[in-house]
């Protein structure tokens, strides 16, 4: 296959995303008159220390590579901002330093009225269970020895003082929210699909009573018709639940359809923020205006 075909045949198939995950403006998350802004992140920058050549040591010189490079935005209650760009740009980085995965190296990030940026570990703890990421390797994330009742069970008690009868209950809960089978319950990962492990890993962060959550590459490594069963499923929990989203993506079409609002970054940096309607194919930025 030619590179002209098989760019054909990729624009083809992320259109069979959006037909199958049905792209209308009301299939969003809703959007409410008054919303209160649930995440603002301000001028955030994380540096890297590259490693010194002998020359560099022995003159004392340090070189950082800034990953994420004075970022700025906010984030509405019940609502998305998907953050999109090519592999490497920082888009994960900027997700895991917001939930204090990884140490900002300046900044200021406020998580619902709290200034995060500089909180203990004991401070942030109580905040822990309403902030959360779907991990795109769920292959690392999920235990392979434990089984998913005992997946869903730790992430449940990890927050939550519950009885055995009352995780057995919330764990059922928690599979029908997701649109799994309570079969699954006794299942390993590696007895699961990806599309299931999707599943596992969004009712993981649901299971401590997240309200905002990150997704990281949700829908990567899936079929078409696989990945707009979790586009659907992430809009439906949006809906039923008002949870926010920061959607990361390399695929701007696919952040077309659950976003709100689209930050294209590039380099470290977000060069262009823009109404998700809008934003493709008319985009200043040279990503964010390729024909789709």
């Amino acid at each position: 296959m030619d590179a002209r075909s098989a760019s054909r045949r990729c624009r083809r198939s992320r259109r069979g995303i959006a037909c199958a995950a049905g792209c209308t403006a009301s299939r969003r998350g809703p959007r409410t008159a008054v919303t209160r802004t649930i995440l603002e992140v301000v001028n955030l920058k994380k540096y890297y220390r590259q490693r010194a050549g002998i020359l560099s040591t022995l003159r004392w010189r340090e070189r950082f590579i800034p990953a994420v490079d004075g970022v700025s935005f906010y984030l509405k209650e019940h609502e998305t901002l998907g953050l999109v760009g090519e592999s490497g740009c920082g888009k994960t980085t900027i997700g895991r330093t917001i939930l204090r995965l990884t140490p900002a190296t300046s900044g200021r990030i406020v998580f619902d009225g709290h200034d995060i940026t500089a909180m203990s570990a004991g401070e942030l703890r109580p905040l822990r269970s309403r902030m959360q990421m779907i991990f795109q390797d769920l292959d690392a994330a999920l235990n392979p020895r434990m089984r998913v009742r005992d997946l869903l069970k730790e992430a449940i008690t990890t927050h939550h003082r519950l009885g055995d009868a009352e995780v057995a209950r919330r764990t059922g809960e928690l599979l029908e929210q997701v649109n799994l089978k309570k079969s699954k319950l006794s299942s390993l990962p590696g007895e699961l699909s990806g599309g299931e492990k999707r599943r596992v890993g969004i009712a993981r962060t649901l299971a401590v009573g997240a309200r905002f959550i990150v997704a990281d590459e949700p829908t990567s490594a899936l079929d078409v018709s696989i990945q707009a069963q979790v586009v659907n499923l992430l809009r439906d929990l949006q809906r039923q639940l008002g949870l926010s989203y920061l959607f990361i993506s390399h695929d701007l079409e696919v952040v077309q359809l659950v976003s709100h609002k689209v930050a294209v970054m590039y380099l470290g940096k977000i060069v262009e923020v823009g109404l998700a309607d809008r934003i493709a194919g008319a985009g200043r930025h040279r990503y964010s205006s390729r024909s789709t």
